[in-house]
């Protein structure tokens, strides 16, 4: 029998802003507490800001899938991690050295580049919604398309195949899936990648893929390159897409702060974008990490060995991090928020989201001012999943 003294993580949401309030009742009475995983082991879960920053900047906590005590998200991830690895679950010095052959591709300045060529595609796709009749769904008509032509045209990945990996992605990050499905879905979207690779390496063309296939050809096989291409382009559309859905529905349900959004103020627009970040948090299972010695935390001591979750949702709502931490306020300066992770591991595409989700909440309610929802508020349909959670389908009208 399960130990009901100890709760169940993840924990029931009941709204699809805020984390569940179980999170910020723990947060309160025992910030470093065990928890209970699917599969019945007691990972810590870290719910207080300062104590999450701690834990991530901390090499002492590692983030290696291999080691025993590792609390993974769900028997199909287990599966799936096993079976590959990427440099987000390494440890130094192999995670740098991985990253580093990245960091150029994800610079400021080379993001910032690409704005133009960002804007152009939101543009495009505002046109198209514009010239069809409402209602659309704004999910299938823009959310999703807009990082996933980004993140296809910086890879190289034919964006003509977006049903394709867009149904391995839902496939392999999505709690519902059985790890039979989730390691098909893997195995198949790596098959793709490869496949791919092998026609880059003969005709390089000015993508990251081709850059990667050519500077690394000594150095990896095509199968970890395969695993690099196949985490940037899951984690390049997954969550943005899920950011510009869900920040519309929010930001509709507080119209004040959208009729000022809606001015362009390039400072606002910058600050709504780190506040909606901390607001939603889209990423809802946690950064997960093993201790490998014993290490005290917020007064607890972690044996080595044992599982961490750092709950950055329920970080992202710690009032002694952000006042007033349950309302939304695009004013906020809340740039500090632990949205993308924080520590050697910090999100390394962080650049190009901060920058899609600028000229998406910049334009989007500009050139629609009379964008609404179709469906009343119950009727919207969410993607009920501990990794990722976000807005299934969102109609609106104008």
């Amino acid at each position: 029998m399960p130990d009901t003294r100890v709760p169940a993580y993840p924990m029931k949401r009941d709204c699809p802003f805020d984390p569940p309030p179980e999170l910020g009742r723990i947060r309160a009475e025992d910030p470093v507490t065990r928890v209970r995983l699917w599969d019945g082991s007691r990972p810590w879960l870290i719910t207080g800001y300062d104590d999450q920053r701690a834990v991530l900047r901390d090499r002492r906590f590692s983030a290696d899938v291999r080691r025993p005590g590792y609390p993974h998200v769900t028997a199909g991830s287990r599966a799936r991690r096993r079976r590959s690895r990427t440099f987000i679950s390494m440890d130094e010095p192999e995670h740098g050295r991985y990253r580093r052959m990245l960091t150029s591709t994800f610079m400021i300045k080379r993001v910032e580049a690409l704005r133009p060529r960002i804007q152009g595609i939101v543009d495009e796709l505002i046109d198209t919604m514009l010239a069809g009749t409402p209602p659309v769904d704004l999910v299938s008509a823009f959310a999703l398309p807009v990082p996933s032509l980004v993140i296809c045209e910086l890879l190289g990945v034919p964006y003509a195949d977006h049903d394709f990996f867009q149904r391995c992605s839902r496939a392999m990050v999505s709690s519902r899936s059985t790890p039979e499905e989730a390691v098909t879905a893997g195995d198949e979207l790596k098959e793709y990648l490869i496949r791919l690779l092998d026609r880059k390496a003969d005709e390089p063309a000015d993508d990251l893929l081709s850059r990667l296939v050519v500077e690394q050809a000594e150095t990896m096989t095509r199968s970890e390159l395969a695993d690099m291409g196949m985490l940037l382009l899951v984690a390049g559309h997954e969550t943005t897409a899920n950011m510009i859905a869900l920040g519309t529905l929010t930001l509709l349900q507080h119209p004040d702060q959208l009729a000022e959004l809606r001015e362009g103020d390039p400072v606002l627009i910058k600050s709504a974008v780190e506040e909606l970040l901390r607001y939603l948090n889209i990423v809802h299972s946690g950064r997960r990490r093993v201790a490998t010695e014993d290490v005290e935390v917020g007064g607890r001591l972690i044996r080595a060995g044992e599982g961490v979750i750092v709950a950055t949702d329920a970080g992202n709502r710690d009032e002694k991090a952000f006042p007033d931490p349950d309302v939304l306020d695009l004013h906020r300066e809340a740039r500090h928020h632990v949205a993308f992770g924080y520590g050697v591991h910090q999100c390394l595409g962080q650049p190009l989201a901060r920058v899609e989700l600028q000229v998406v909440y910049g334009t989007l309610y500009r050139r629609v001012p009379t964008l609404r929802l179709a469906v009343p508020l119950e009727e919207i349909r969410f993607k009920h999943d501990m990794l990722v959670y976000g807005v299934h389908e969102l109609p609106v009208s104008w």
